[in-house]
């Protein structure tokens, strides 16, 4: 009977036992389930954040202003280019590159470089009748909020550097050729394109910062680290 009943007893228990086993069994592996799905949601939801911040930053929210951005100044500078083509006659030729450049001058100071970089400079009058120029730059915004376009950034900057530094070789060029008769357009093309650079750059720097000695303080910096390497390499 006793050893039956122990038996018995022991069958008895070890279904009991075998059910607990795999009770726990059973709940650590939920656990372990839980916390992988939730180390999971966590970097879903930091790569699919980080995937949209840059989207953001490379695409073009404002196309239309991007195109006119470069649309005019490119085209004053094929018309220069191709006047002796397009027409013969100089005052045609002279009208339509001044009212490129004049319409390009009015849509990158009051257009594109506030839409496409956050920029913008002007000139006002107080009531003492004293003229001030105001040079502005947005403010960074808030996380969450929209982000600046590097590639419109790009576009700008490409676009506002790159032209004046063409309409200066056009001045050269017609001042050493003798065209005295286009030294008056190119010099027009070089100072409405020239005002917008140095406006836009006294932005992106700030307007209490000298141009002069920055560019001054740069080369001395370049200077000294050129001299360091040529003692460096005496040295070796």
């Amino acid at each position: 009977m006793t050893t039956r009943d122990g038996r018995s007893s022991r069958e008895g228990l070890a279904p009991g036992g075998d059910v607990a086993g795999g009770g726990s069994e059973a709940a650590l592996t939920m656990l372990r389930q839980d916390s992988n799905d939730d180390t999971e949601d966590v970097s879903l939801f930091d790569a699919d954040e980080e995937v949209s911040t840059r989207s953001k930053r490379s695409k073009i929210r404002h196309p239309v202003a991007s195109f006119f951005h470069l649309f005019f100044r490119v085209s004053a500078i094929m018309v220069y280019l191709l006047c002796e083509l397009i027409s013969s006659s100089f005052i045609a030729c002279m009208v339509s590159i001044i009212l490129l450049l004049s319409c390009d001058f009015w849509t990158v100071k009051n257009v594109t470089g506030r839409l496409m970089v956050g920029l913008r400079w002007w000139n006002q009058v107080d009531d003492d009748g004293k003229s001030h120029w105001v040079f502005e730059a947005r403010k960074a915004l808030a996380q969450g909020k929209k982000v600046s376009s590097e590639a419109e950034s790009r576009i700008f900057w490409l676009g506002l550097i790159t032209c004046p530094v063409i309409w200066v070789i056009f001045a050269f060029s017609a001042l050493f050729s003798f065209k005295v008769k286009w030294l008056a357009v190119v010099t027009m093309g070089v100072v409405l394109q020239g005002a917008n650079l140095y406006g836009y750059i006294k932005c992106k720097v700030g307007r209490t910062t000298n141009l002069t000695s920055m560019a001054t303080s740069y080369l001395g910096r370049q200077f000294l680290r050129q001299t360091v390497v040529k003692d460096d390499q005496a040295a070796s």
